[in-house]
């Protein structure tokens, strides 16, 4: 199966059906009562933010890849580093990310 990744470490995620999501990603939820379903953007906003490749191939695993390339589309916020990251890694313009949008449309406090 041809991968859409274009990043080394995460292009053989089907390789990993074992890897496990680091519940600490989510301290502050209930994981008893969490579905993982609906909370597709927060979990994948997460492992963005703070995941390691266990990670990455878990939220793969649970998500494929298209599930999770339309969450990253999806994020309100990411920081520069990590929206770069995801638009490279996921060969995702920037125009398609909303956090890019709402980014670019908000004005700065101060122009210096």
């Amino acid at each position: 199966m041809q991968t859409l990744i274009n990043y080394p470490i995460l292009s053989n995620w089907q390789e990993h059906p074992e890897a496990k999501l680091d519940t600490s990603l989510l301290w502050e939820y209930d994981l008893s009562k969490f579905d993982y379903q609906d909370m597709r953007i927060v979990v994948v906003q997460r492992v963005v933010e703070r995941g390691w490749p266990d990670d990455w191939f878990a939220v793969l695993n649970m998500y494929g890849e298209e599930g999770v390339k339309e969450a990253i589309r999806a994020l309100p916020y990411l920081n520069d580093k990590d929206m770069n990251f995801v638009s490279i890694a996921f060969e995702i313009p920037f125009d398609e990310l909303k956090c890019y949008e709402r980014k670019q449309s908000r004005q700065a406090h101060w122009e210096s």
